[in-house]
């Protein structure tokens, strides 16, 4: 390991995190990348104004989306904890829409599906989300989708897997 990889990795773990899972595992052969990405990510995931509830099930969409197993794998026992339902979780995993009660969750799911699905946010659904959430906490929300995306990427193209007894959330493409 070099200076720079082995100051990144004590910058990791001593961190919030405290572990060197998921995209670290990739991102720590660039230490350049793996700085500025582990310092998003904590602000990503411990520091912006969407609660806990939502943000994970932000990180679900996109776990769900791009069908990273590490990924869903990580957030959904986080996401289960932080209160969200296990029918919203399994509708997500199976890929369907999910019946969500809870409006703040419904915006924040209509917000990720339709950035993925379409590349953009309508301006009905853009004001909808700012009225509810606020401008700045709308600009963390649409930081979470993207840096999670990231993640996403890193674990499916360098295929990490968490080691668990469990099946794999999604099938794997043949």
């Amino acid at each position: 390991m070099s200076a720079e990889q082995q100051r990144v990795l004590d910058a990791i773990l001593s961190g919030p995190r405290g572990n060197l899972d998921g995209p670290f595992l990739a991102w720590i052969h660039s230490p350049g990348l793996a700085d500025h990405a582990q310092e998003l990510g904590a602000f990503c995931r411990y520091h912006t104004q969407m609660p806990l509830r939502l943000s994970e099930l932000a990180i679900l969409v996109t776990a769900a989306w791009w069908q990273s197993q590490a990924e869903w794998q990580i957030h959904e026992p986080i996401a289960r904890q932080a209160g969200l339902s296990d029918e919203v979780i399994e509708a997500l995993r199976q890929g369907q829409a999910p019946e969500i009660s809870k409006e703040d969750e419904r915006l924040v799911y209509r917000i990720g599906r339709t950035l993925y699905e379409t590349r953009r946010v309508d301006e009905a659904l853009y004001c909808e989300a700012r009225e509810q959430f606020g401008e700045s906490a709308l600009v963390e929300l649409v930081g979470i989708f993207g840096y999670y995306a990231l993640v996403a990427m890193t674990l499916n193209v360098f295929e990490v897997r968490r080691e668990t007894s469990q099946p794999l959330p999604f099938a794997e493409p043949g």
